[in-house]
């Protein structure tokens, strides 16, 4: 591990009944880097995932955002703390417009206090930069022209590319993507995937994503940790993990 630790999961335990999901789970997420996890069905990614999350809570180990122990906090104060996550199935407001679902997204709005309703100025004043913002992220995304159109009128790209867009306006310090590029044709998976890319370099943002789409994801990667029967085994390049015997094992074996 060369770079910057942003998160770290240290011998992460979770137990459901008698199956062990996680067994002394440990990663360093490095900052400014796009890592993955890797597995077969049941290897215990997305259980991390929802771990890191705060939807589950471990039963042993701890969840570090930088030197700050996370393991006990919710979801929502997690999410203040800049652990944004989407989910495999975008979940936008599908009658409401693009714009209007950046907007309602926006952690700021969690903010404004009696003055800012009594003191009408104030709150334009805010609103008028929250959708600056939006239109900005909108253009990186490169959905801007879609500002006006129901979610529900989306393509099944557009509609992750909005996922993604409605959680960079909270701010994230780490965005944990499940699966951003399932159920959509391979020419708009390589665009998701070019978009991580270059949020990741414009914005020096994080991501871990969890993804089955090896053959598309791969190359977009600088990280991969690979699991199996809730243990990390290999940890490194693309390159590397894909030519770990264990890893082949898990896969073919």
């Amino acid at each position: 591990m060369n770079g910057e630790t942003i998160l770290k999961t240290v011998n992460v335990v979770k137990k459901f009944g008698g199956l062990i999901a996680l067994n002394n789970v440990s990663v360093d997420i490095e900052k400014s880097k796009v890592s993955m996890l890797i597995g077969p069905n049941g290897s215990g990614k997305s259980t991390l995932i929802n771990v890191i999350g705060g939807v589950l809570k471990p039963d042993k180990g701890k969840i570090l955002l930088g030197n700050k122990d996370v393991t006990k906090l919710p979801p929502h104060e997690r999410f203040k703390l800049g652990i944004v996550r989407t989910f495999q199935i975008p979940k936008p407001f599908t009658s409401l417009s693009v714009l209007e679902n950046m907007l309602l997204a926006n952690r700021i709005g969690y903010d404004l206090d009696i003055l800012d309703i009594v003191l009408k100025q104030s709150w334009i004043s805010k609103e008028r930069k929250l959708v600056d913002k939006a239109f900005n992220i909108l253009r990186l995304l490169n959905i801007d022209h879609l500002w006006d159109v129901r979610a529900d009128q989306l393509s099944g790209g557009q509609m992750k590319l909005l996922e993604i867009g409605r959680a960079l306006m909270s701010d994230p310090q780490i965005l944990l993507l499940d699966e951003p590029v399932a159920g959509v044709n391979p020419t708009l998976a390589h665009n998701i995937m070019k978009h991580i890319v270059m949020l990741r370099d414009k914005l020096d943002l994080t991501f871990l994503i969890v993804e089955h789409r090896l053959d598309i994801t791969l190359e977009y990667v600088d990280r991969v940790y690979a699991m199996h029967q809730g243990r990390i085994i290999a940890y490194g390049t693309p390159d590397v993990v894909l030519k770990d015997p264990q890893v082949v094992e898990a896969y073919l074996g």
